[in-house]
């Protein structure tokens, strides 16, 4: 990695460091406007969350995550700086002319050639579709009847017990399936003419 350091010529480039693959960007349909929403006032402009606010203007880059261009090779055109994360972000060309912006795989270079599938080889850069949902950080669903008493209202009982109660009820104890769940009173009750038939 080719990091340039400046000579202490002025107060601003004192221990100043840049690396010199990342190039300036270009405009392009990836790169649009935000409104920085927040920055610690509520909404009457009150102060709520302190140390926060100002900051220097920022253009978002769309990021690729899916990586859904398959079996298509793509170039590396530019590694390139993003203000929104920690890491840098490169300009990919595929071959069909898609443009895309993706995270910067360690050891990158420009020119580097990178592709997506089911079939392509385990090379720094290549996606291929995840063995293990759990590693998304998906937990998986199970039926409230197989829970025990303290996690469930249909918890508990021995062996294949059925619920227990008139009818089934939510985690928290409220009634489900054939509930209705709309609020009584509500403002747009007047717009409803008649109930949609199923």
């Amino acid at each position: 990695m080719a990091i340039h350091l400046y000579k202490t010529s002025t107060p601003s480039t004192r221990n100043r460091t840049v690396d010199s693959r990342v190039k300036s960007n270009t405009r392009n349909n990836l790169i649009y406007g935000q409104h920085r929403c927040g920055k610690g006032r509520n909404a009457r402009g009150i102060i709520t969350a302190g140390h926060r606010g100002g900051g220097h203007k920022r253009l978002y880059r769309k990021i690729d995550f899916r990586r859904n261009e398959k079996d298509i090779y793509g170039r590396i055109v530019t590694i390139e700086y993003d203000p929104n994360r920690n890491a840098y972000i490169c300009l990919i060309h595929y071959g069909d002319g898609e443009k895309r912006y993706i995270l910067h795989p360690r050891g990158a270079i420009i020119g580097d050639t990178i592709v997506s599938g089911t079939e392509v080889p385990i090379k720094m850069g290549n996606a291929l579709p995840l063995s293990a949902v759990c590693w998304l950080g998906k937990r998986p669903v199970v039926r409230g009847v197989v829970m025990n008493p303290v996690d469930h209202p249909h918890g508990g009982g021995e062996g294949r017990a059925p619920i227990g109660r008139k009818k089934p009820t939510t985690p928290w104890g409220y009634p489900a399936l054939g509930r209705r769940s709309r609020k009584r009173n509500k403002y747009s009750d007047n717009l409803i003419l008649r109930r949609r038939s199923k």
